[in-house]
């Protein structure tokens, strides 16, 4: 299990949703409530990341006193400028980072940032996490993909996230936590039918018309995929991909750390694998090496206790999970502030994850 502590529940500070409201007090204030002796005399603050729903910033802190402890950097997440993003924050995604950063991250062995601090107002449209700096890791690129080397650690450390909750039936105390359940599912195709054809308009130019047809078929069968194979459940990311991903460099930091907890819920585990290894390669990539690099994830997984799950049925739930490329891709396109960037980003996700759809026949398992 992580051997993080949890964050400080109060550090009687007032809720700030920019780093420029955050003053040397307010951080020292912050700071000695995770048991550091120190005094911050100066802090400054710098853009960092490409988050799509939220903003995220590095504080560069000087010291009047310190202890060993105390940290030249940390870095600040707060809710997007944006008032489009924003509120696709706010409809649940910011109280469920934070619940999970302040309620469950420390028991997990899925390496994710420490968190110092965190709070949100009632309205969970202003909020604040202070996060470990892991810089000199570097965030991941949807666009550009990644390594096999780098595909298999970051399967590994998804490992530990299913490992520590495989079918625990403690998440559903956890009322934050969501499960579709299928009154939900069987509503939700009044949501993901009219977003999945305004994704496909906008988008026209660009995508073949065989991804087009993949969207609507699974659209079509959506709310019956998302409540199948409830016999297996663990804590899902949700959006398991590059762009949430810290990899370590030759300079340091960890091999690699997931963030952006926002889309956190109780699901079918095999929807991470898949999503991850749908985005994260080009198609060619993927179907040489995907085999072993389930595999890879199957041995992890083993080894923090799941028993009874043979590789032949993980291989089986990777197919199932892949329709959660399209899931993502679509809605998230179609939430947050459209941008040229998150434009390549949402065709290299949809053009990719549709060719595994494809390749692994799993229209058949809808």
């Amino acid at each position: 299990m992580a051997d993080r502590p949890p964050p400080p529940r109060d550090c009687a500070v007032p809720l700030v949703d920019h780093p420029d409201g955050i003053t040397p007090d307010w951080l020292t204030r912050v700071i000695r409530a995770n048991g550091c002796d120190a005094e911050v005399s100066t802090v400054s603050s710098s853009p960092v990341g490409t988050g799509q729903m939220a903003d995220n910033y590095r504080l560069h802190i000087d010291y009047a006193r310190r202890d060993a402890g105390a940290p030249d950097t940390l870095v600040v997440k707060v809710p997007a400028g944006n008032e489009t993003s924003r509120a696709a924050g706010a409809a649940g995604g910011y109280v469920t980072e934070l619940r999970f950063y302040l309620e469950l991250a420390h028991e997990l062995a899925v390496r994710t940032p420490r968190c110092w601090y965190a709070d949100i107002n009632d309205a969970h449209d202003k909020f604040i996490l202070v996060l470990e700096d892991l810089a000199p890791a570097e965030q991941g690129d949807q666009i550009r993909g990644c390594s096999v080397v780098e595909a298999e650690l970051a399967l590994i450390n998804l490992a530990g996230l299913h490992g520590s909750t495989w079918c625990a039936t403690r998440l559903d105390d956890l009322g934050w936590l969501s499960r579709v359940t299928p009154e939900v599912a069987a509503l939700f195709s009044n949501i993901l039918t009219p977003r999945t054809d305004d994704f496909i308009l906008r988008y026209e130019g660009r995508m073949s018309k065989e991804d087009a047809e993949v969207l609507r078929t699974f659209a079509a069968h959506a709310p019956t995929w998302l409540v199948a194979r409830p016999e297996r459940f663990a804590a899902l990311h949700g959006d398991y991909r590059l762009d949430n991903l810290l990899y370590g460099t030759q300079a340091g930091g960890a091999p690699v750390a997931a963030v952006d907890w926002q889309t956190l819920s109780i699901a079918h585990p095999g929807r991470d694998v898949a999503y991850f290894m749908g985005n994260a390669m080009p198609p060619e990539l993927r179907r040489e090496h995907e085999e072993a690099l389930v595999r890879a994830y199957h041995e992890a997984l083993l080894g923090h206790g799941v028993e009874q799950y043979s590789f032949e049925a993980c291989f089986d739930d990777y197919r199932f999970g892949h329709f959660q490329g399209p899931l993502v891709t679509v809605l998230g396109a179609m939430a947050v502030v459209q941008t040229d960037r998150g434009d390549d980003m949402f065709m290299a996700m949809c053009s990719r994850s549709c060719q595994a759809i494809r390749d692994l026949d799993s229209l058949e398992l809808l």
